[in-house]
């Protein structure tokens, strides 16, 4: 039931209470700690957007598309790479504005009215506006149909290349200082990425210890989003890159590292858990020694795209790829699978109702 009085809250107030309500969430299991942070970075985007002085219920619908508008129009800080066969599409959003800047992509978009209108949702139920002007907004959420311009998933091609440098990193001479040699820990971010497909938030959330051998296989038990888990499957020479790793790689943990840090799988060269920010930084040097007829800018993310891609592509069973990445319905699945160049000839040259006639002819 709403309150009988208004309470007349700033936006940076609102905010800021209201993010200190969802992080409490994650104490409780309702969210993880990952999308509490999303939830913060976009409420924090929204401050800075409508102004941090002005008075929650004073922003009007017609402020709202403002916000929504000016978001899009926000450079992907994720996309700035321009390696060789990234093409002149205009990536996963519009081009909004002059200059042909990449805008924020129409899934980011989403993502920022979701927490917006989350925040709202809970304002309106605790006093601090008397509408809520989601509701009265005109911009909508765009759908992502159809293929997009700049595919996020790289080709076989592409892909081999940058776990061909990947794994060239794991042979090259160890010199110098091991809290200096990055060059394992790249490759094994690379790998993981590239083959396994996990959100970034999963991969810098691993520990040393979340990976275990049954039966001569190893496994790597992802702690993923909703307080799920999954345990996953190694490729072989994904194995063999970890142990690498962790034997002569691994940089030894800092004095003052806490807890966390001390029993994380990923560390900086300071022996600190590494940031997700830093992943991406990590995949950019690895694709600097990819050969440019080979090499495209992609994220983190677009390396997830890139697994469910090319396993749905090789017929591996849908519902394995879905244990894979970690979803709970099938469905999703669409979002993450890219259209490949020639993949419906391949599929009809080898029709499995026709196999037995084409090896006979």
């Amino acid at each position: 039931m709403r309150p009988a009085e208004l309470e007349r809250v700033t936006v940076a107030e609102a905010a800021d209470r209201y993010v200190e309500l969802v992080r409490a969430r994650t104490l409780t299991g309702a969210l993880s700690p990952a999308t509490a942070e999303v939830y913060a970075r976009d409420v924090a985007t929204l401050v800075d957007l409508a102004g941090g002085d002005r008075v929650l219920d004073d922003l009007t619908g017609q402020d709202i598309d403002a916000v929504l508008l000016a978001f899009a129009r926000k450079p992907d800080g994720r996309r700035t790479g321009t390696g060789a066969g990234t093409g002149s599409g205009s990536g996963d959003g519009a081009r909004v504005g002059g200059g042909g800047s990449r805008g924020q992509s129409p899934s980011s978009q989403a993502r920022f009215r979701r927490s917006v209108s989350a925040l709202f949702k809970h304002a309106l139920l605790a006093g601090w506006v008397q509408l809520d002007p989601m509701t009265v907004s005109t911009i909508t959420a765009r759908q992502r149909d159809g293929l997009r311009p700049e595919r996020r998933a790289l080709t076989r091609e592409q892909a081999q290349g940058l776990i061909g440098a990947a794994r060239s990193l794991e042979e090259a001479p160890r010199e110098g200082r091991r809290d200096q040699r990055m060059e394992p820990r790249d490759a094994l971010i690379v790998l993981l990425l590239s083959t396994m497909g996990p959100r970034v938030s999963e991969l810098v959330r691993a520990n040393v210890e979340d990976f275990y051998t049954n039966d001569g296989v190893r496994y790597w038990r992802i702690f993923g989003k909703g307080g799920r888990t999954r345990d996953v499957p190694l490729p072989q020479a994904v194995a063999e890159a970890l142990d690498a790793y962790l034997e002569r790689g691994r940089p030894l943990v800092s004095g003052k590292a806490t807890g966390s840090d001390a029993k994380a799988l990923l560390l900086s060269w300071r022996g600190r858990r590494l940031a997700r920010g830093a992943v991406q930084g990590v995949i950019d040097r690895v694709q600097a020694l990819v050969d440019p007829a080979q090499r495209r800018s992609v994220t983190p993310h677009g390396l997830r795209h890139t697994t469910a891609t090319h396993l749905l592509a090789d017929a591996v069973d849908m519902d394995a790829v879905r244990r894979v990445l970690g979803h709970s319905d099938l469905s999703t699945l669409g979002r993450y699978r890219d259209e490949l160049p020639g993949e419906l000839e391949v599929a009809m040259r080898v029709h499995p109702l026709l196999r037995d006639h084409n090896r006979g002819g």
